[in-house]
């Protein structure tokens, strides 16, 4: 599937210049005292966008540049050629995103110099809009300043700019998104008044925080969330559900980092693969749970535990949320094409030279995975910059664990991902830290074993790779090997 929109495009609001400070809090893991940018991993991104767009300018009068305004301001601003290809590059390389290949034609809106609440609701409406256009969704990202040695200048608490309310009563039952109830609950104590009456697909505001105001409570406008009611194309009673769901996936709570640089706040979208609605949305558990009712519907015993009742369904809601979409014009993915397209993308990667970076759970974690060719292969473990991360994670140069400290959404930062399709749930990470607890009791005698696995990892092929894979890659491959199906 090729992408219409891959012309650049440069919006770039103007207020007043990014605050700058000379004095870092000193926080493990990032750049030393009075100076907030890592300069290894600044020339280390110099290079390569000098290697792979050939810009004509001279890689060291800019490398001086980029040194002279740190050592005067702490930070450096970057042209918008690079901070476009930086953040297409953050796209390429993150692990657990299947829609890769479409990179090169992310929109990048320049908005570094948008200061105040008000000011940023109206560029995120705008990013709305742009991304919509009438259903054919455009991938787009906004990137705002640039966090200086006092943090972000600025954070959006949502971790999606369209998100639904779930309101729970005294007795625990939630109507709409229970995964957003303790959300909604705080921004009704923080003055957000509900619409009345209160519906299972009612628009969380957004809550933004900036460096100089208050917290705000903006209400996400209507009228720019395109929504598609789901309908089946052979069961006429599925309608009868009122399910819907927005059309645009707009990740806002992840942070970017570029070129020694973090921006904490640049929202970005994609567009959706059918199963992170359908399957994800709709039929997790403590989500919407709608299997149970559309297993019922079909005259499946949903207490069964023989007759793939869950399955079955599923197959259904995901073929009515193609259906759907398809039917409104809205653009979606559907998983076993964007399986073919994603192994066109590894092997595009390993032609330029460049290692596959990915997850494989998370690769091959849609309904159907099996059927696609992105199944049958491994890929390199690690997640370089320039790439995306969890909120307030300050990721220092080469990282490659991302860690969770936001409040709001601690609970869920395995569930949305920088995938630019975005609604993919993780498959269950409590066996990953449930052996990541065995491995830091029994490492050393893992390690002595490793040798003698190596025959159970392809042998000689295993040894061969273990550079690849970097300091303890073959336990990790361990780890992969058992959690994941084999081929």
């Amino acid at each position: 599937m090729s992408c219409p929109y891959s012309m650049p495009v440069l919006y770039s609001v103007h207020t007043r210049p990014v605050d700058r400070a000379d004095d870092w809090p000193g926080d493990q893991g990032v750049p030393p005292a009075g100076r907030v940018v890592d300069l290894d991993e600044a020339r280390e991104f110099l290079e390569t966008f000098h290697r792979e767009t050939q810009p004509g300018a001279d890689l060291e009068v800019r490398w001086a540049q980029i040194k002279a305004e740190v050592a005067e301001t702490g930070l450096y601003e970057q042209t918008f050629a690079e901070l476009q290809f930086g953040a297409r590059v953050a796209w390429r390389q993150s692990a657990r995103c299947i829609g890769r290949a479409r990179w090169q034609s992310l929109v990048v809106r320049d908005a570094r110099r948008v200061r105040g609440g008000d000011a940023v609701a109206r560029e995120l409406a705008d990013h709305l809009r742009f991304a919509t256009n009438g259903g054919r969704i455009r991938s787009t990202i906004t990137i705002f300043a640039p966090d200086d040695a006092l943090g972000a200048p600025v954070r959006i608490r949502n971790d999606q700019l369209i998100r639904y309310a779930g309101y729970r009563d005294p007795g625990g039952l939630v109507v709409g998104d229970p995964r957003y109830a303790e959300f909604t609950g705080e921004l009704i104590d923080r003055g957000w008044q509900p619409p009345t009456p209160q519906t299972a697909f009612d628009l969380l505001p957004w809550l933004i925080e900036s460096r100089d105001e208050a917290p705000r409570i903006v209400p996400v406008p209507s009228a720019i969330v395109l929504e598609v009611p789901i309908s089946h194309p052979t069961l006429p009673w599925f309608a009868a559900l009122g399910l819907r769901w927005h059309a645009v996936p707009a990740i806002s709570n992840m942070t970017l980092r570029i070129g020694g640089l973090t921006y904490s706040c640049a929202p970005f979208n994609g567009f959706y693969l059918v199963d992170e609605i359908a399957t994800r949305n709709f039929g997790d558990t403590d989500r919407y749970n709608v299997l149970p009712e559309v297993a019922a519907r079909m005259g499946l015993d949903n207490g069964a535990a023989d007759n793939y009742w869950q399955l079955r369904a599923a197959v259904e809601v995901n073929t009515a949320v193609l259906h759907s979409f398809r039917q409104a014009g809205v653009r979606i993915a559907e998983p076993t094409a964007e399986s073919t397209l994603f192994r066109t993308f590894a092997d595009r990667e390993e032609a330029a030279g460049r290692p596959v970076y990915g997850d494989w759970s998370w690769i091959n974690g849609h309904l159907g995975s099996g059927f696609g060719p992105a199944w049958h292969r491994y890929y390199h473990p690690a997640e370089p910059n320039p790439n995306f991360w969890p909120a307030n994670h300050q990721s220092p140069a080469g990282a490659t664990q991302p860690v969770v400290a936001d409040p709001v959404n601690a609970d869920h930062e395995p569930d949305d991902i920088p995938c630019l399709h975005s609604e993919r749930h993780a498959v269950d990470d409590s066996a990953g830290r449930l052996y990541d607890t065995f491995l830091a009791v029994v490492e050393p005698k893992v390690c002595a074993m490793v040798d003698s696995l190596h025959s159970d990892i392809n042998g000689s092929v295993a040894r061969e790779a273990e550079p690849v894979f970097g300091e303890g890659g073959a336990r990790r491959r361990l780890r992969d090997r058992w959690r994941r199906p084999q081929c």
